[in-house]
Order: structure tokens, then C-alpha cells, then sequence
């Protein structure tokens, strides 16, 4: 930990200003980020010896310090707040590639069938670091000077705390979005896509193509033929994934909370289960008595 020196001599480093709703990284402990993809953005930051900063960043990044982050095509703007009562300016530049060489990845992950369905599923495949090396580039930042880095803090190091910390929460907003090193590249997730597979439906910001109208029935007795009502399932007492439908929507990008939203879910909607299996037993059981 850095110490300042003063004519009284040296003294500790101050401590963060409390923060309410800042961005809280999910780990508390060990690595940030589960897919291959966010453990490879922290092992390309660990392989560039920044220095002892970087673990002053992953209490800031845990502790919720960071406020804001703002990713777009290479380029990422964020404020942590620190000891003053203004909070830092961070900005990152990362090092885009050509329109040519993201035409080249595209080309050659098209002509893999398993890869252009994973990436078109909103996967990553871990064969991706291959295609972009096949075409002559890097999907992570090769060297530091790859990232240029800026910070309003007084802090002479660089990358200071308040940068490392933004650094470990963009690995683990991996996990929820693949996609996102790909637009810090320079390059969008609709973009890409877009070259990969030009005029398939399904993507973000497509048209999906109409179904030719169904004919009406040439007897007029069937078109008025009742439908036929399927067969009704066994009624289940509980579902069986909680929070179903928040789960199919992803994670919130940049999570504010302590605790893990859908396990948070998990629980709201175990208890609301439960309690609406009392009720409608309840309600069965008085209306046999009144019978």
C-alpha cells in the first residue's frame, strides 16, 4: 500500500468516501468472472505487471466505489468515487481494429457451422482467440501501450486504483455480455453479427421475414368446426425454475446490488409459491365445508 510523504513525515493513504448504489462486483473473492473469456481479460491485465495498484482496485471494484460505466466502440468512460467528495474521471482507449480485419474474423468464423451458431446464439467460442489470430490480429489487447488510460486522481501511477477497479468490473460484465470486447475493439455485437451472417433474421435490429397467409377452408362446415381444446397438463405445485422469465432476460449490466439478483428472485418467488398454494387450499377447504 502506498504511503505519501510530507514535511511531518509519511502517513497512511486516506479511504474512500462511503458509496450508496455504486457497482458492486458479484465476486468477493478470488477471480472476476466465470467464462474463459472474463478469466482471459484478467489474465491478460495480470501479464502486464501493473503494479500493487490493481489490488487496491479490487477492493474498490468489490466495495461498490465505481459509479458509472459507460462502454462504446473503444472506448470506456466511468467515475469512482474516491477519498474527495467529487468523484475521478476515468477514461480507457482501447485499441481499435480495422473494418478489414473484422471482416476477416467474420469470414472465418462464418465458415465454421459451430461457431457462427454459438456466436449467433449470443455465445463465445474459445476457438475465437484462433480466428482472430488466423487473421491477423487479437481479440484482447496484445501489450499495455494497447490501452490508454486516463484518470482525474492525483495519483501518479497509471493505471491508478481507480482505473484497475473499472478494469476488473468490464471482466466481469463479461460473463453477461461476450460481446463486450468486442465493441471496446471497436466493433458492436449487432455489427458483427451483421457480417457474419448478412440478412439472417434473429439478430438485433432485423426485420424478421412474414408468413404467407394460411387459406381459409374450402367446406365452409370446417372453417365453424370447433377447435380442438389440447388435453390439459397435471397442475405442478410449484414451478420448476424460479424466476423463469427474469432469468431469460440476462443479468442486469453493472449490478448495484449486494446480494445476486436472480438468487434474490429465487427466494420472492419459493415464498410466493408456497403461499399461494396455502390460499387456494385454504379457499378449497372452506368451500367444502360450506357444501
Amino acid at each position: 500500500m502506498a504511503r505519501w510523504y510530507s514535511d511531518s513525515g509519511y502517513f497512511p493513504p486516506s479511504r474512500p468516501r462511503t458509496v450508496k448504489g455504486g457497482i458492486r462486483a458479484q465476486s468477493q473473492r478470488g477471480g472476476f468472472g466465470a467464462s474463459w473469456w472474463a478469466k482471459r481479460w484478467s489474465a491478460v491485465l495480470d501479464g502486464f505487471a501493473l503494479g500493487a495498484r490493481m489490488g487496491r482496485g479490487r477492493s474498490y471494484a468489490r466495495s461498490g466505489q465505481v459509479l458509472s460505466i459507460d462502454v462504446s466502440e473503444g472506448k470506456i468512460q466511468a467515475k469512482v468515487q474516491g477519498s474527495r467528495p467529487k468523484p475521478y474521471e476515468v477514461k480507457i482507449q482501447v485499441k481499435e481494429l480495422a473494418r478489414q480485419a473484422w471482416s476477416n474474423v467474420a469470414a472465418a468464423a462464418a465458415a465454421q457451422a459451430i461457431f457462427a451458431s454459438k456466436l449467433l446464439a449470443g455465445e463465445m467460442p474459445q476457438e475465437m482467440e484462433e480466428i482472430f489470430r488466423g487473421a491477423g490480429v487479437s481479440l484482447f489487447p496484445e501489450r499495455y501501450m494497447d490501452l490508454t488510460t486516463e484518470c482525474s486522481c492525483p495519483d501518479w501511477s497509471n493505471p491508478c486504483k481507480h482505473i484497475a477497479a473499472v478494469y476488473y468490473l468490464l471482466g466481469e460484465e463479461f460473463d453477461r455480455d461476450p460481446f463486450l470486447i468486442f465493441r471496446m475493439r471497436g466493433m458492436s455485437r449487432e455489427g458483427f453479427l451483421g457480417l457474419l451472417a448478412p440478412g439472417v433474421t434473429g439478430i438485433p435490429g432485423s426485420v424478421p421475414a412474414a408468413l404467407p397467409p394460411e387459406p381459409l377452408p374450402a367446406v365452409p362446415a370446417d372453417f365453424w368446426k370447433p377447435a380442438v381444446v389440447p388435453e390439459v397438463l397435471p397442475r405442478q405445485s410449484r414451478p420448476v425454475t424460479e424466476a423463469a422469465l427474469p432469468r431469460r432476460l440476462g443479468k442486469f449490466p453493472f449490478w448495484r446490488g449486494r446480494l445476486n439478483f436472480h438468487e434474490f428472485l429465487d427466494g420472492v418467488y419459493a415464498r410466493a409459491s408456497a403461499h399461494a398454494a396455502e390460499v387456494l387450499t385454504a379457499d378449497r377447504t372452506s368451500s367444502v365445508q360450506r357444501d
